[in-house]
């Protein structure tokens, strides 16, 4: 039952960080544009979106990797 838990968390999470990466903005632009990062607002706008966004990434891929070590030790 446990394992079932972890794994289908660990998959929506894989999810999530896989479309936070391709949010991000690269040197030529993301997908961020397309949901208005680069549209307008000035630059503190889309500074503390991108930041936002960062600190999202960051706690997806710790949760990401917990609930990995957690299904090492359980399988």
């Amino acid at each position: 039952m446990l394992v079932g838990i972890l794994v289908t968390l660990h998959v929506l999470l894989s999810l999530v960080l896989i479309l936070f990466i391709l949010l991000h903005r690269g040197q030529g632009g993301g997908l961020s544009d397309m949901f208005g990062g680069g549209v307008g607002g000035g630059l503190q706008g889309s500074a503390v979106v991108e930041r936002n966004l960062d600190r999202l990434t960051i706690v997806t891929a710790v949760l990401f990797g917990l609930t990995n070590c957690a299904l090492v030790v359980l399988l």
